[in-house]
């Protein structure tokens, strides 16, 4: 039966072996998203040969995650399903699933589940290039805001470092306060992820950058490598009666990564969490595509 264990900060490196191994852009399989969310979901993991099993709770139900990695993935789905029938917890459920994981499981389970679309949780990938730039006509209001911030502030844009922190945690406040209305229940998960992911900046081996306008913090963004060519940003927050702080986050965290490290493509700004609001934002910013995501439910019953 599979030891599942609490995440830990010791789990990284073995974690981080195999999503390097999977090579997955999705922003549901690096260990700082699973670390510093583990209060929403209550995340247990372990190891099976080479890949990560992963069992949490959504929406006040159990459930898992699909197991990425190396190697046979047939041992892997059948010590879940144990798991899960030892529980009862039925049906068995996977979420997460990209477009190449359900070939994967059709391919060694043909027909066995049942696919359901998540739109809600589907990551927005953006060109890295176009996000540095907002060159296009598609993104020229973008550069506009820009422009104005630019002309109308005395700005500049740092990395984030330790000293920083207690700064972004001030102005995080403030902006949990004055949202609170507008995001209900989710600025609570989200304030307590940030303050996490803060608490094990260094460990977790996260970056990120700090807007200072007119010698004050008016936005800050933060998040780590999903995959060799993709960055997955896993928070951005800035002022939003400020005009241009949003958009002069998102292109100054996106030249400093560019500068930094020459193979990056995609900058993967995660889900719209199904807020209508969040998900006019990120389409705003013109993605070159949403990869998509799936849970699947275990239909067979032969």
């Amino acid at each position: 039966m599979i030891d599942f264990k609490p995440v830990t900060l010791c789990d990284k490196r073995w974690v981080d072996e195999i999503v390097r191994a999977e090579g997955s852009r999705s922003a549901d399989y690096n260990f700082g998203n699973i670390y510093i969310w583990d209060n929403r979901f209550r995340q247990l993991i372990a190891r099976k040969d080479g890949r990560m099993l992963t069992k949490l709770r959504y929406e006040g139900k159990p459930t898992f995650v699909f197991p990425i990695g190396t190697g046979p993935l047939r041992p892997a789905i059948e010590a879940l399903r144990e798991f899960a029938a030892a529980r009862g917890y039925e049906p068995f459920c996977l979420r997460g699933i990209t477009e190449e994981h359900r070939a994967l499981l059709e391919r060694e389970y043909p027909d066995a589940f049942a696919y359901t679309e998540d739109t809600d949780n589907a990551d927005y990938l953006y060109e890295a290039e176009k996000l540095a730039t907002y060159a296009g006509k598609a993104l020229h209001g973008k550069k506009n805001h820009c422009n104005r911030f630019e002309a109308e502030n005395d700005w500049r844009f740092v990395p984030l470092t330790r000293e920083q922190i207690p700064g972004c945690l001030d102005m995080l406040d403030v902006w949990s306060e004055e949202n609170a209305g507008r995001l209900f229940r989710s600025i609570v998960y989200e304030h307590a992820a940030i303050v996490r992911a803060f608490a094990a900046f260094e460990k977790l081996g996260l970056e990120g950058g700090v807007l200072y306008a007119n010698g004050k913090i008016v936005g800050f963004t933060l998040g780590e490598f999903a995959s060799e060519d993709t960055f997955d940003v896993h928070f951005e927050k800035a002022e939003v009666d400020l005009n241009g702080a949003y958009p002069m986050t998102c292109r100054e965290l996106t030249r400093m990564l560019l500068a930094k490290y020459p193979s990056l493509r995609y900058m993967n700004r995660e889900d719209d969490m199904g807020i209508e609001a969040l998900r006019r934002s990120k389409e705003s910013y013109k993605p070159a595509f949403l990869l998509r995501k799936y849970t699947a439910r275990w239909v067979e019953t032969g």
